[in-house]
């Protein structure tokens, strides 16, 4: 019963704004806020610092940044908090800090992109740039890009492309779970049609907006004496489109021709992974484990000597 209570009371401070907790066996959870020149406003975050973060004064630590999918929070991310516990007391993974920005603009659907539409907000230059900043500022962070991995899951994973390669400089490492992107237009009823992350003026959705931004157009750009390596990861169980003619925009279909093209890009190494699940944690969980023990001897760390 005391255990029991323990655990309770651990969860329900990380879940508290503003509040930390670290168990006797792992890291601690922390909620924190960064200001946004490019907002006009916070950015909210909970970040994990690994176990004896605050003991140690010298050494500086890798950096995830993991992004939620369409509606939800950044509570999302929390649950691979025992992962990362257990890899790191494993020695599978070097001690890492691990941000997970919220992002409640356009209703929670706004693909992490800067959008043109009017009710649209420059979501990825606050995030790649006013973010990132704050964190470098804030934590005893790497500030390199073979240092940072960008993460997410569906809308999310759509963003984590997206911000590997339009921000080489930036980021190194892509955990792209799931992701909800589309060649050459998302079907009819996507989300990405809805919120007005990809619109312009008045229009929720502008073609040459999706295009300009999506990923096909996004590879050639990329600089071959920059590695940039992705891990993409996709259940066989995705939510099949009824109509035969859209088949070609399954989320795992999406996922092997996302694949096939990357590892053809300038300087781009990519993993694919397809197990057995849905859209869902089941299949996104063991995928993140499995890609940070994959990207482990690449992602730079460092005592600070």
């Amino acid at each position: 019963m005391r255990r029991a209570f323990g655990i309770a009371l651990l969860l329900l401070m990380a879940a508290m704004p503003g509040a930390s907790a670290e168990s006797p066996h792992g890291g601690q959870v922390r909620t924190a806020s960064a200001a946004s020149p490019a907002l006009g406003e916070d950015i909210r975050y909970t970040v994990y610092l690994p176990r004896g973060y605050d003991r140690d004064t010298v050494r500086r630590f890798p950096v995830l940044y993991l992004l939620h999918g369409r509606g939800d929070t950044m509570t999302a991310w929390t649950r691979v908090k025992p992962e990362l516990d257990r890899m790191i007391a494993r020695r599978e993974i070097p001690p890492v800090l691990a941000v997970l920005p919220d992002a409640p603009w356009s209703g929670r659907g706004n693909y992490y992109v800067d959008s043109a539409h009017t009710g649209g907000r420059p979501v990825e230059t606050a995030l790649t740039r006013d973010l990132v900043s704050h964190v470098d500022s804030t934590y005893r962070t790497v500030r390199q890009r073979d240092a940072r991995l960008v993460g997410g899951y569906s809308m999310g994973g759509a963003g984590a492309l997206r911000y590997a390669l339009a921000h080489q400089d930036t980021f190194g490492h892509a955990l792209v779970l799931s992701p909800a992107v589309y060649t050459p237009l998302p079907p009819a009823e996507s989300s990405a049609r809805e919120f007005g992350a990809y619109g312009s003026g008045e229009r929720l959705f502008d073609e040459q907006v999706y295009r300009r931004l999506n990923y096909p157009a996004l590879l050639p750009l990329l600089r071959k004496e920059i590695p940039t390596r992705l891990y993409i990861a996709v259940g066989d169980d995705e939510w099949p489109n009824p109509d035969p003619a859209e088949a070609r925009h399954d989320i795992d279909f999406e996922s092997a021709a996302l694949y096939n093209s990357a590892r053809r890009g300038p300087g781009v190494t990519a993993e694919l992974r397809i197990s057995n699940g849905g859209h869902d944690w089941k299949v996104w969980t063991p995928a993140f484990a499995d890609a940070l023990r994959h990207f482990a001897p690449s992602l730079r760390s460092s005592c600070g000597c």
